[in-house]
């Protein structure tokens, strides 16, 4: 039986970090992934840190073609709204998201990755995160209301046996940063009207506008899509990020395509209002079964 890499339900962490590799050459890429994979669990969870490790998406099946879902592709293009706006391609060839306790043990085991794989591939993209007042985003609102639980959660997000990729599931990385002075200067009515919930106890509205967040991204439309979302940054640039994970990537992908007005007759999400895109990736997570064939144990 395949099973998914345990960090992706980890909760409770408070810490993370998430770390994008480019191969150094061409040719490295197989390099590159086993030494991806040898950073699996056990050994980078001794002090307390959760990896999960992932590939893009063509060099995953480049190197595995039985374990990659068929039509998964990276994020290699724009995503462009009617009006322009738009949440950019920043396509990497590997991802590490590391998450613990305590941030220095993150910072340590992130650096020792760093190193091990410093001879096949360069940091891209390095970020790290933090909660906020216990489950909320940086806007004040409870993230993660319509979250499947612990229980229900593997079965939806993870690739059943007998496909192809079997245990594993897609991630959709990307950073948002929030223009945090406009929105505060709203009130909390019309904040409700953009996110489509109560502030305080994330009811979802009856009356929500169409363009609210939660019409624009609803899941029983879509499909449910696990999220681990944590807020990043400092006093005065600071955001999300959004770690979104399905067994298939149609529900991520159409839920931009919502955001950004592509649906609907060009209604665009409000929230794209006063936040901003600022990276996105599409990255397959193999099960540990196949880290393990990939790093030659």
């Amino acid at each position: 039986m395949s099973t998914s890499q345990s960090g992706i339900f980890a909760l409770g962490t408070a810490s993370h970090a998430y770390l994008e590799f480019d191969a150094r050459r061409p040719g490295a890429t197989r390099e590159l992934a086993t030494a991806v994979a040898s950073l699996r669990e056990p050994r980078t969870t001794m002090g307390g840190v959760n990896l999960v490790a992932g590939f893009r998406p063509e060099l995953w099946r480049e190197l595995v073609p039985d374990d990659a879902p068929a039509g998964i592709e990276g994020f290699n293009r724009d995503i462009v709204g009617p009006d322009g706006y738009t949440m950019p391609a920043t396509q990497h060839d590997a991802v590490l998201w590391l998450s613990g306790s305590a941030y220095d043990v993150v910072f340590d085991m992130a650096r020792e990755a760093i190193a091990a794989l410093d001879a096949v591939a360069s940091v891209a993209e390095e970020t790290s995160s933090w909660p906020y007042r216990h489950d909320r985003d940086l806007t004040g609102f409870i993230d993660g209301t319509e979250n499947p639980d612990l229980i229900d959660g593997p079965e939806l997000v993870v690739i059943p046996e007998d496909s192809a990729g079997a245990g594993g599931t897609i991630l959709l990385l990307q950073k948002w940063c929030h223009e945090s002075s406009a929105w505060e200067s709203l009130q909390v009515a019309r904040q409700e009207q953009v996110i489509g919930r109560t502030k305080d106890e994330s009811v979802e509205l009856d009356d929500k506008p169409p363009e609210s967040h939660v019409a624009r991204t609803d899941q029983d439309r879509f499909g449910k899509i696990f999220r681990r979302n944590m807020p990043y940054g400092t006093v005065t640039d600071h955001g999300t990020m959004f770690v979104g994970f399905s067994a298939d990537q149609r529900p991520l992908r159409e839920m931009l395509e919502s955001m950004v007005g592509l649906t609907d007759g060009g209604v665009r999400d409000a929230l794209t209002l006063y936040t901003r895109a600022l990276t996105g990736a599409y990255y397959f997570i193999p099960s540990t079964q196949s880290l393990r064939r990939c790093s030659g144990d």
